[in-house]
């Protein structure tokens, strides 16, 4: 068993401010036991972080606190080649890896650099990252599934008008791939929050969705026994045809 958790964010006035507010939350995941927790797409007022190690120095204390491993979310990495990367600390409080946005989106396609690589993850369990755009592209979740995710995270900002297409992308994405997904979103007046974890029930052979659903600046986690999904992927996999 493994437990996975979301948190679901509002906007503030400051980084400071934001990061002091979900740090408590974090900590009450952290008494829950939860193992893994993401966060949103963009979620801070200064999307631009210029020290990671610094302006996430009370994750990485409450990471090692709590052996969590924690995403704090996507954010512009501005380098020589600017990309969006979502961090990943481990449950040493240290940095273990990044994952870059593989498909920029509509005006980050001017000065974001796409990512080249969906990696795998190994904490408490066996994961990938998918941020935002990204879901809308069946490979990225295939191929992260078939490297050997046992589940993905999704770190999303989805204005308002978007949140029926994008629960529609996390569920489908689900139940091509038999694997969970737990996508995070931001909530105030521009973006929609409905942040979902989409478990999978399977009966006589036929797969359906079970979502759980946030409202407003909230957090949840769920256990989940990872290696039940094995059996109805791999089937799914051996199934696929070549064809052109």
């Amino acid at each position: 068993m493994v437990k996975l958790g979301l948190i679901q964010t509002k906007s503030y006035d400051s980084n400071q401010k934001g990061i002091s507010r979900v740090s408590e939350i974090l900590k009450k995941l952290g008494r829950k036991e939860t193992e893994i927790v993401c966060l949103p797409e963009q979620w801070l007022k200064n999307n631009v972080i210029e020290d990671f190690d610094l302006e996430f120095l009370e994750f990485k204390k409450i990471a090692r606190d709590f052996a969590m491993t924690i995403i704090p979310g996507a954010f512009y990495e501005i380098t020589k080649n600017t990309s969006i990367i979502a961090p990943v600390i481990g449950p040493d409080g240290e940095f273990i890896g990044r994952q870059e946005k593989i498909h920029p989106f509509d005006y980050e396609r001017g000065n974001v650099k796409p990512g080249k690589e969906a990696k795998i993850f190994n904490t408490a369990c066996k994961f990938g990252i998918i941020i935002c755009y990204d879901m809308v592209f069946p490979n990225v979740a295939n191929v992260l599934a078939k490297k050997g995710a046992q589940v993905l995270l999704s770190p999303s900002r989805i204005v308002r008008r978007g949140i029926v297409p994008w629960q529609m992308y996390v569920q489908v994405r689900a139940l091509e791939n038999r694997i969970p997904i737990l996508a995070a979103n931001v909530e105030n007046q521009r973006f929609g929050g409905s942040s979902v974890i989409v478990d999978l029930s399977e009966n006589n052979k036929i797969v359906t969705t079970k979502m759980i659903k946030l409202n407003g600046e909230s957090e949840r986690s769920k256990e989940f026994t990872l290696d039940k999904y094995e059996p109805s992927r791999k089937i799914r996999f051996s199934d696929s045809n070549t064809f052109q």
